[in-house]
């Protein structure tokens, strides 16, 4: 009788130490919940302090305040526009119009010679696809 008295006595403080421990943990989970909700109101007011700066300095009125005290722009005029005569001619062509784009040609020579699975931002294909 002593050792079931003795085994119920031990499987009760185990109980309780378990207990303590289940409870323990989950204090210190709620505190760095609580930690972790500060600090994401934090950052929350920090972000709408930087969006009230932004919308501040974006103001229509400070920009314009500011170009007409730095930059001396003038209205555009109809007459400061030209004709299309005045542009320069056209550069000559590299290659001829019948003969094939040089820089066309190389990078077609680049995509042939590389492997489809190596190349950034291709999608392998299942197998029973293929």
């Amino acid at each position: 009788m002593r050792i079931i008295h003795l085994l119920v006595i031990g499987a009760l403080i185990f109980a309780a130490a378990h207990v303590y421990r289940i409870k323990m943990d989950s204090t210190a989970r709620t505190e760095k919940v609580l930690r972790l909700r500060a600090e994401i109101r934090e950052q929350r007011d920090a972000i709408a302090g930087l969006r009230a700066e932004w919308a501040k300095l974006d103001a229509p009125h400070r920009l314009q305040g500011l170009s007409d005290r730095h930059l001396h722009l003038k209205p555009v005029n109809g007459t400061q526009y030209d004709s299309l005569k005045s542009l320069p001619e056209r550069p000559p062509r590299m290659f001829r119009p019948g003969e094939p784009d040089p820089i066309g040609a190389m990078l077609k020579t680049i995509e042939a010679a590389s492997d489809p699975d190596t190349v950034t931002g291709s999608v392998p294909q299942p197998e029973d696809k293929q």
